[in-house]
C-alpha cells in the first residue's frame, strides 16, 4: 500500500517508515505537522495514512482534525490513528465510513499485529484497541437494544469492533466459526439491522456499540 505518515516525533516517524518499507509498503510522504500532512496527502493521494492525534501547530487534536477534514475530501482514504491518547470528537465520525483504525502506541507490543491492523484498515476494515473502545463508551441506560445481548455476544461484538474476522474471533474465544456466525446473526437481529445491500451491518453494529448507553451484563 501507498502510505503517508503524519508524526511530529522524528525518530518515531522515521522508524515507522523503515518498518513499513521493510514490510513491502511504499511510504509516499512524511509530515511533521497537521498542515504539512494535509498538503502531502493532497499531492500524493495515498491508500492509507498513519496519523498521530496530537501534532503541531497547536499540539491539540490537530492530527485527528486534519484526518477528518481529509476524509471529507477523499472518502476512500483509509485512516489509522496511532497515538498515546484517546480522542472521541473526530474518531466516531471517522469510524462511520469504515476504513478506520485507532491504536494506542504503548499497547502495540507486536510488529505483526500492527502490520495486520494496517492491512485490515487499508482493505476497508477496522482495527480498534480495546481500551479505545472502552473509552468511547459513554454513560449508559437500560433502553438500548444492546441491553438484550448476552455476555458472549458482547465478547463477539467487542472483537468485531477490533476489526476481527469471524475466524479471528473464533480463534480468540476458542469457538467454531459456525458458532461465531450464529452469535453475529443474533447480534444483528437484536439490533434490528436490516440487510439493505447498501450498508455494512458489522460496521453499523460497531457504531451501535460505540454509541451504546448499555452496561455489558455481569457474568
Amino acid at each position: 500500500m501507498r502510505v503517508v505518515i503524519a508524526e511530529d516525533a522524528a525518530l518515531f516517524r522515521e522508524g515507522l517508515a523503515r518498518l513499513l518499507e521493510d514490510a513491502g509498503h511504499e511510504v509516499v510522504g512524511r509530515a511533521a505537522d497537521a498542515e504539512a500532512f494535509v498538503d502531502v496527502v493532497r499531492r500524493t493521494r495515498p491508500d492509507i495514512v498513519v496519523v498521530d492525534i496530537e501534532m503541531p501547530p497547536h499540539l491539540g487534536h490537530d492530527g485527528a482534525r486534519a484526518a477528518s477534514r481529509l476524509r471529507e475530501d477523499y472518502p476512500d482514504l483509509a485512516v489509522l490513528l496511532l497515538s498515546a491518547h484517546v480522542e472521541t470528537q473526530h474518531s466516531v465520525e471517522l469510524m462511520r465510513s469504515g476504513r478506520f483504525g485507532y491504536l494506542l502506541k504503548d499497547r502495540v507490543l507486536d510488529v505483526e499485529d500492527f502490520l495486520d491492523a494496517l492491512r485490515r484498515v487499508g482493505s476497508g476494515g477496522s482495527a480498534l484497541d480495546p481500551e479505545v473502545v472502552t473509552r468511547l463508551l459513554g454513560p449508559r441506560t437500560s433502553e438500548d437494544p444492546l441491553s438484550t445481548l448476552t455476555p458472549r455476544e458482547w465478547d463477539v461484538l467487542s472483537l468485531i469492533a477490533e476489526g476481527r474476522t469471524n475466524r479471528g474471533i473464533a480463534r480468540r474465544l476458542w469457538l467454531t466459526e459456525r458458532t461465531v456466525e450464529t452469535h453475529v446473526a443474533s447480534i444483528i437481529a437484536k439490533l434490528g439491522l436490516a440487510d439493505d445491500h447498501e450498508h455494512n451491518r458489522r460496521v453499523l453494529a460497531v457504531l451501535a456499540y460505540l454509541q451504546s448507553r448499555v452496561t455489558p451484563p455481569r457474568r
